[in-house]
């Protein structure tokens, strides 16, 4: 009864960021994982390695796409058969998506180990740099299944009204992720294969604690027989196809801004790329973090059918998008430098490199809010289409014609603006689907 009165509260500024703050700094704290090895990683290892780690990265975002899909897409799902008093069937359901994660999660561990090699050895890095990558991506692989765990019990905890539970998670395995970092280089000379560990370590820390919570019976959602029911797999794939198309495109585009980056600068560039990812993903965690914490109360709200929660909510969640995006775009500007020197010195020159990119790529929080919520709203509304549609040209459609044509025109400077023109164009065809849908669901 206690989660049914927060869904039936009333729709205001105060009871919203009560559900969405905590997922906010959730998502904040699950951006340091990734963060805090950079960090390490530069100042005891090398800016190759810190290249490396960014080289990876698209193998583990495709290794991670499918259980984006099911967690996002399930969620979604579920609390609309929550919304519609379905308690007992949402609960087999959500066993049963659990357990396809699970399988999903040592499928792609293997296919993982058997791919790696190949893919390192045609992209033309120095030894040095393709050792960072296989010893990194090797250590990273181990820890799949508790990964996948993760991103399926943070949304779930979320849709439970287990928020501050995720969050303490989250705050958890980062404390304990940077923690192993500088025991595990600094302290036990493991290398780059020890901010591996000491990630997946981190990660698992959500993993174990959902087992847990999910086993007790008091949990509003909790694990039951899970009963296989096609429909329900088809369904949560169809919402949550926008999350994986962008997990996917995400990795696509990030190995062309590497290999583009490589042609027109070097390694050096590869690092620069990578200092600038984490400053964005940083700003991003808090639209994403926002659109997490409101895609339950969306979803609820158009199981029931309340229109009118339904187009409050959706109101005062674009002007928190847009206070978040002034505030973001101005701590960026002003923060370029300190920011880019915790991960390199002023000698270096991926420092000068990373100082111009950030300033021109931080025009693309003007518009990133808006486009991560707009895809989410589509996918807590159950209508996976327009989701993917707008996540698939965002990420991939509008970044392949700004990737190709920019470099040409403006060289190196293209590079860096081609994030920014991507999401301006995105922002568009977003402000197109709002309005065409806005009657038919009523917000």
């Amino acid at each position: 009864m206690e989660t049914q009165n927060i869904y039936l509260k009333p729709v205001t500024l105060k009871n919203i960021l009560k559900f969405a703050v905590p997922t906010i700094a959730m998502t904040v704290f699950m951006s340091f994982y990734t963060m805090v090895d950079g960090l390490f990683v530069s100042n005891l290892i090398g800016t190759s390695a810190l290249s490396a780690i960014n080289l990876t990265a698209p193998i583990i975002q495709l290794v991670t796409a499918i259980s984006t899909m099911l967690a996002t897409g399930g969620s979604a799902v579920i609390m609309k058969k929550m919304g519609a008093q379905k308690t007992e069937e949402a609960k087999e359901d959500f066993s049963f998506l659990i357990l396809v994660n699970v399988v999903v999660g040592f499928v792609m561990c293997g296919l993982g180990y058997l791919l790696m090699d190949q893919i390192f050895a045609g992209m033309n890095l120095s030894a040095d740099v393709e050792a960072y990558c296989v010893e990194y991506l090797s250590r990273y692989l181990l820890f799949t299944v508790p990964i996948l765990l993760m991103n399926n019990f943070t949304l779930y905890m979320i849709a439970s009204e287990k928020a501050t539970l995720s969050l303490i998670c989250s705050v958890a395995g980062g404390v304990l992720n940077m923690v192993l970092d500088f025991v595990f280089i600094a302290g036990l000379d493991m290398g780059i294969s020890g901010a591996a560990v000491a990630t997946g370590l981190g990660y698992s820390v959500t993993a174990v604690v959902g087992l847990v919570v999910f086993s007790r019976k008091k949990s509003l959602l909790h694990f039951k027989k899970p009963v296989w029911r096609f429909k329900v797999l088809a369904s949560a794939a169809t919402n949550g196809c926008s999350e994986m198309a962008t997990a996917l495109v995400t990795g696509i585009i990030t190995m062309m801004f590497n290999w583009t980056m490589l042609h027109y600068v070097g390694e050096d560039g590869v690092a620069a790329v990578t200092i600038i990812t984490y400053v964005l993903m940083f700003a991003s965690s808090l639209y994403t973090g926002y659109s997490y914490g409101v895609a339950p109360m969306l979803s609820y709200y158009y199981g029931e059918q309340n229109h009118d929660k339904l187009k409050k909510l959706v109101a005062v969640s674009l002007k928190v998008i847009a206070v978040i995006s002034i505030m973001t775009v101005a701590a960026s500007f002003a923060l370029t430098r300190p920011l880019v020197s915790v991960f390199a010195r002023p000698d270096n020159p991926v420092y000068d490199l990373a100082v111009t990119g950030n300033r021109s790529c931080t025009i693309a929080l003007c518009f990133i809010g808006f486009n991560i919520f707009a895809s989410g709203m589509f996918t807590a509304l159950s209508n996976g289409v327009v989701s993917a549609v707008l996540a698939f040209s965002r990420s991939f459609v509008f970044m392949l014609i700004t990737m190709l044509v920019l470099p040409l025109i403006l060289g190196v400077n293209g590079i860096w603006l081609a994030t920014p023109a991507a999401e301006l164009m995105a922002l568009a065809l977003s402000a197109g689907m709002l309005l065409k849908h806005r009657k038919r669901y009523g917000y």
